[in-house]
């Protein structure tokens, strides 16, 4: 997976969570920190140093959108990719989160199985400056 070793997991839902985490370690041995939270994230992000961020766009408390914007102060995410992962795929929330700074979007529900195709794909696109 294009270098990436450390993926740092933000999701409020803990069966998500363990089906990343599972699927992430199966299919490449990746190194997997889940989280709860965008405050818990804010916490742990510049310490765990991740090399890709996938982020739930519908938490409570703060949100996907307001999470990347606080996580922008922390690191720099032109280098760390963020990838969105929602069901909410309107045409205008996708272009909302392209104008953010994601890197690309995997739409739930995902194939845990090939959660790393898609990973795949969008880093591979954005290396090549494509459109995932």
């Amino acid at each position: 997976m294009s270098g990436l070793k450390k993926i740092l997991h933000i999701d409020d839902d803990g069966l998500i969570q363990a089906i990343v985490k599972a699927s992430l370690k199966a299919s490449g041995g990746f190194e997997v920190l889940c989280v709860s939270s965008g405050k818990d994230a804010l916490d742990v992000v510049e310490q765990y140093s991740p090399d890709l961020i996938l982020l739930d766009a519908v938490m409570p408390g703060m949100d996907g959108r307001e999470t990347l914007k606080n996580l922008k102060t922390k690191i720099d995410t032109e280098h760390t990719p963020v990838i969105f992962m929602t069901a909410q795929v309107s045409q205008e929330e996708i272009e909302g989160y392209r104008t953010l700074g994601a890197s690309g979007i995997i739409i739930k529900p995902f194939d845990p199985m090939g959660l790393h195709k898609e990973i795949d794909k969008i880093i591979l696109n954005r290396a090549t400056g494509g459109d995932a």
